[in-house]
């Protein structure tokens, strides 16, 4: 319990239940936990990293090295470690890879601060150097880009193959890239991507190798009734996303009927309605129908008697998949289709993949959606495979946009360790220590590279820095030999913004980390969270220690709450 002496009577500020830990031992702690989520995945770094198996409560289990993937799925609650797995995930949506690469950083910086924080520099000192080390860094990291051009896509595969190396698509990273490649400049609008356009849907059984491209949409569907046909080529399709189905009245109505002949009249009427739907649709000159909601068991019969292959239920993601793709419009009233409106494919056909039947619509002109179908012997393989191609397909589509790339193996942080060595003297004051910090803390990628490959992390530095020294900016560790090897010539680039965004978020997620001097830890406030009610204090975050910093403010509200 907190208190503090107001004349002779002592105040409260902070309920029995609240725990505090201010000054050193907050920075410590908070230190401690950041660096320990870094050792976490930090072993899987690199072409030779090792993965890591995750079983939840329930039994299911996840194998994998990908650093974001991992953090994901582990049950993490200290409120600090969370913001270095925050790195990991701003890493992932901005660029796709390189998430190991951030929180290993992250964590390095951290306790490369620790060492200064000890020797009495102030945080905020080090928070400054840190920021313009992380400057000057990306300043290092542009100079010694190499410009990449849109249509190069032998250097594009390149990329596409670095990304997968180390992960288990490693062994079909030839077959896989060059899909890879494919499918981002087949969606590609300009310097643009967006890789929301590129489906992935995964098949267990066959060989990684056997995965294929389809320009074009897959939808997960089969067709609603079995006389219609299974393939229709060069089709004309129409995209609905309303219901072939007689319209219900919004109001609850009611009806008495006393004669049969009368019920056979609704009846009858509701066939003539529902025939209506599908002769504007045969009118209009659609051979194939995909619609978002239900169709009626006598709307399928007609639509089978004019041949024209529908879809019911498919999924909004698909339905605007295809749009894309087909030129159709999704039409909301089936009344005012037109021909225009429809789009056009030179196959749909409901083929079989391992068991499951799905609608393939190919032979689409201009293709702006596209389908990759990933196979793996066993479903935890085709998983760690799918997720590679995502990290593939991002960093392909960062490079695209950017046109800039790095040599891999190491070669840009020993670049940056240098330039920022050399950046230091320049630097006055005691910020000069945290940026040599700083480059000291950059040299855990190689090392880790080295380590992690079964190689002396302290023989593969020297000779990394000997060759940088003597001018060889390109100069990396090869992971399989040990060697240091031009990594360009070996093919092993990846994008510029993987290493400038890396640096970005584990500069700002260590400074924001160091710059904390005192954690607040609520008591049971309700589970976690305060009520709005004024003698309850204000909205709190996770309670209970260390439940994060929110559920502690909540908890001091509570005590401010009960002065009353």
């Amino acid at each position: 319990m907190a208190q503090q002496q107001m004349g002779n009577q002592p105040m409260i500020v902070l309920s029995e239940e609240s725990q505090r830990t201010s000054g050193k031992d907050a920075q410590s702690m908070n230190i401690t936990a950041g660096t320990a989520v870094a050792e976490a995945v930090r072993t899987t770094l690199g072409p030779k990293g090792m993965d890591k198996m995750l079983v939840d409560n329930s039994g299911s289990v996840v194998v994998t090295n990908d650093g974001v993937t991992i953090l994901d799925e582990m049950d993490i609650e200290h409120p600090a470690a969370n913001m270095i797995v925050e790195v990991a995930q701003t890493q992932e949506d901005e660029v796709g890879d390189g998430t190991t690469t951030a929180v290993v950083m992250a964590g390095e910086l951290l306790s490369k601060a620790e060492e200064l924080l000890d020797q009495d520099i102030h945080a905020s000192i080090l928070a400054q150097g840190y920021r313009q080390a992380a400057e000057k860094a990306k300043e290092i990291l542009d100079e010694n880009a190499i410009d990449v051009d849109a249509d190069d896509t032998e250097t594009l595969e390149k990329v596409a193959a670095t990304a997968m190396t180390g992960k288990g698509a490693e062994s079909s990273k030839d077959v896989l890239s060059e899909l890879v490649v494919r499918a981002v400049q087949s969606v590609a609008d300009g310097n643009t991507v967006d890789t929301d356009n590129i489906q992935i849907e995964t098949v267990v059984g066959g060989a990684t190798d056997e995965s294929e491209l389809v320009e074009g949409v897959i939808v997960d569907k089969e067709r609603v009734h079995d006389n219609m046909p299974f393939a229709v080529e060069d089709a004309d399709i129409a995209l609905l996303d309303t219901a072939i189905e007689v319209p219900e009245t919004e109001l609850d109505t009611e009806v008495n009927v006393t004669d049969p002949d009368q019920l056979q009249q609704f009846l009858d009427q509701e066939e003539a309605q529902l025939k209506e739907y599908v002769d504007k649709l045969a009118e209009a000159g659609a051979d194939v129908v995909f619609c978002q909601k239900g169709i009626d068991d006598m709307a399928q019969h007609y639509l089978a008697q004019e041949g024209i292959l529908a879809v019911r239920r498919a999924k909004k993601s698909d339905i605007e998949a295809l749009s894309r793709s087909t030129g159709a419009r999704i039409i909301s009233n089936i009344d005012d289709i037109e021909a225009d409106d429809l789009g056009f494919a030179g196959s749909v056909a409901q083929k079989d993949i391992a068991g499951d039947e799905r609608i393939f619509v190919e032979d689409v002109e201009d293709a702006k959606a596209v389908t990759m179908i990933l196979r793996g012997g066993t479903e935890h393989v085709v998983d760690e495979v799918e997720r590679a191609i995502e990290d593939s397909l991002g960093v392909v589509a960062a490079t695209l946009e950017d046109g800039k790339v790095l040599p891999g193996g190491g070669a840009p942080e020993t670049q940056l360790a240098l330039g920022l060595r050399d950046h230091a003297d320049s630097v006055g004051g005691r910020e000069q220590l945290a940026v040599e910090a700083f480059a000291d803390a950059i040299d855990v990628i190689p090392r880790t590279l080295a380590e992690n490959a079964g190689h002396d992390p302290i023989d593969s530095l020297v000779d990394l820095r000997s060759k940088h020294d003597g001018g060889a900016v390109t100069s990396g560790l090869d992971a399989y030999s040990g060697e240091v090897v031009d990594m360009e010539e070996d093919g092993v680039v990846e994008p510029l913004r993987v290493k400038t965004q890396a640096i970005e978020s584990a500069t700002e997620a260590a400074v924001m980390i160091l710059r904390i001097d005192d954690v607040i830890a609520a008591g049971d406030l309700k589970g976690g969270q305060g009520d709005d009610d004024e003698d309850e204090g204000g909205p709190g975050g996770p309670g209970g220690a260390p439940g994060g910093m929110g559920g502690g403010m909540g908890g001091m509200g509570g005590g401010m709450g009960g002065m009353m």
